[in-house]
């Protein structure tokens, strides 16, 4: 099978999927705005050819090119997991004649406003929610919806340009913030834990599904600079409070016609139990999430969406092992350069059997701009077979180990 994976050396996962697409048995022709020889040894591994291309915001000139490229050779698929070249895949698969997700059925996975309407439509609960391209419209909107209230980018994608809005005062300096934005969602605020419905698909079946809890909440984390994200990938994911998450992203996949790939939902957990829809996309979860849900099951979740876009199948059983929590560090302290890594030493005595993976910023090095770089400077995973001993190791890592700048 010869499949067109477009952008496999950016963001930092794609090049762990060009490689699982080679080795599921693809031939994969790369196009993307890296030089061939800048991107990573995963990414080389997996492409039989590459084309570089100078902005794959063109889309016309992105299509141009590549039909000019591939020239006398099949092309099976065309396949993308970032966000913004979701519409660009779609339209790829028009011009090529080739399956997979259409240019209207990608766009309610693109438009959070078009999402909300299909998935609402469905009967299923989803947040007050509104469309606004300019300040009269958000305004209105948020009359109707009522505080607080959520605005984000219509397209966007993490909690990029997103603000919670309690007052009169905080939307309007958050449309101020958000002038730059063509069109943003106002939305009601939910109250609860925020978690994840991740799945595999192929044909409409539901392969592998995860979900993942976000702890603390990520408007929290992009409030307080000194917190250390966790994400928890829970063992046991159709149990207890979760269940109605799992059910939710069951229906949510069936009411916008989603039939083969990665997914990532997010949803809220209320107080009393309701399970209330977020936002959904059509692609793997970004912030190293995939290789923890790797880490819970010891399996390639690479190599599995390959298979299930290449063959239909995941290609191996899934055994959930352990919960698996990712915990991400932000250096503290004002200079530039990661000076020290205070506390290590003693956690790995304590707890070293249970870290799966550990990946620190060295000693020596720039610190990283946490604000650019969802990991920041590490990711820890800690992994046991009980939620609550997991929760202990993962807290001890975010409130002892800390990455020192000077």
């Amino acid at each position: 099978m010869n499949v067109v994976f477009l952008s496999p050396g950016f963001p930092a996962e794609m090049p762990f999927f060009a490689r699982g697409l080679h080795r599921a048995g693809a031939r994969v022709y790369g196009i993307g705005d890296q030089s061939r020889a800048a991107l990573v040894p995963e990414a080389q591994e997996g492409l039989a050819d590459y084309l570089q291309v100078g902005s794959l915001a063109d889309e016309n000139a992105v299509i141009e090119a590549a039909r000019n490229w591939l020239r006398g050779r099949s092309i099976d698929r065309v396949e993308s997991l970032w966000e913004t070249q979701m519409l660009l895949a779609a339209r790829m698969r028009q011009q090529f004649g080739v399956p997979g997700m259409t240019v209207e059925e990608t766009v309610p996975f693109r438009d959070k406003e078009r999402m909300k309407q299909v998935v609402e439509a469905a009967g299923i609960r989803v947040p007050r929610h509104g469309r606004a391209r300019t300040a009269a419209e958000a305004w209105a909107a948020v009359e109707r919806i009522g505080y607080p209230a959520i605005v984000k980018p219509i397209a966007g994608a993490g909690s990029k340009d997103t603000h919670r809005c309690n007052d009169k005062g905080e939307f309007a300096r958050a449309l101020e913030a958000t002038r730059h934005v063509q069109e943003v969602s106002v939305e009601e605020y939910i109250d609860g834990e925020e978690l994840t419905f991740d799945t595999v698909c192929a044909g409409g079946e539901v392969l592998y599904h995860n979900v993942a809890w976000y702890r603390p909440k990520p408007l929290v984390l992009a409030q307080n600079p000194w917190i250390s994200m966790q994400n928890i990938v829970l063992r046991e994911p159709e149990l207890g409070p979760c269940r109605g998450g799992a059910e939710l992203g069951r229906r949510v996949l069936k009411a916008l016609r989603f039939h083969t790939g990665f997914t990532h939902m997010e949803w809220f957990l209320k107080p009393d139990g309701e399970a209330v829809f977020g936002e959904i996309g059509a692609r793997a979860a970004g912030a190293r999430l995939v290789h923890a849900m790797n880490y819970a099951c010891d399996i390639d979740l690479f190599v599995g969406w390959a298979n299930a876009v290449c063959h239909g199948r995941l290609g191996f059983p899934v055994t959930r092992k352990y919960n698996a929590a990712m915990v991400f560090k932000r250096a503290q302290g004002e200079g530039g350069f990661v000076r020290a890594h205070e506390g290590l030493a003693g956690l790995m005595q304590r707890y070293g059997q249970h870290v799966a993976h550990l990946e620190l910023t060295p000693v020596g090095q720039p610190r990283k701009d946490w604000q650019k770089v969802v990991v920041g400077d590490g990711w820890i995973v800690v992994r046991h077979r009980d939620l609550d001993a997991t929760l202990r190791m993962a807290d001890a890592f975010g409130s002892e180990l800390r990455v020192v700048a000077g």
